[in-house]
């Protein structure tokens, strides 16, 4: 995980209050709601986002903070992050989609589009984790945010063009497109 998806997945202000109930020993949300001032419904998505960036776990139905990603980017540090649209051969293509970590739209070529999605699904599904398709539709909605694309549509392209898969209700990075990382 990336510095830039931690603090993607915290940039929303009821997900960093939430997040913050939980590492200072909120386990259940009830308890996070509390203690973040946050509603009920509204700590509900703030727990789903989190859990689904890594940066929340569940277990025995507690919640726990997971900062073992926030310790490992800091570590990394700003010169070996992951590299992003501006690394290369399709940089151009990325810088021209994506900005400031948002998408700006798709490309209407097939082609480019799978690039593209591409890109955006290696940033945002770890390989080898499922994801449930409320986990699926917050993190595709963060990429989405003031962009005129839809992020149900961006859902459905990633499983067209067999970047994500899906079965029983959960939603997998593929192996392939793990691997052109």
């Amino acid at each position: 995980m990336t510095a830039q998806n931690i603090v993607g997945t915290l940039a929303d202000s009821v997900r960093l209050r939430v997040f913050s109930a939980i590492v200072l020993g909120a386990t259940t949300p009830p308890d996070a709601a509390r203690a973040a001032g946050t509603t009920p419904k509204e700590t509900a998505a703030a727990v789903r986002r989190l859990l689904a960036g890594g940066l929340v776990t569940e277990d025995g139905g507690a919640l726990h903070a997971d900062l073992a990603h926030v310790k490992a980017a800091a570590r990394r540090g700003p010169d070996t992050e992951a590299p992003g649209p501006g690394a290369g051969p399709d940089a151009s293509l990325l810088r021209t989609f994506v900005v400031e970590g948002r998408l700006r739209s798709l490309p209407g070529q097939l082609e480019r589009r799978r690039v593209v999605l591409g890109h955006l699904a290696r940033a945002s599904f770890e390989p080898g984790r499922t994801y449930d398709e409320p986990a699926v539709n917050d993190l595709l909605r963060a990429w989405c945010e003031g962009a005129g694309t839809d992020h149900v549509a961006v859902r459905r392209y990633l499983i067209e063009l067999q970047i994500l898969d899906r079965g029983e209700g959960s939603y997998w990075l593929r192996d392939d497109t793990a691997q052109r990382a």
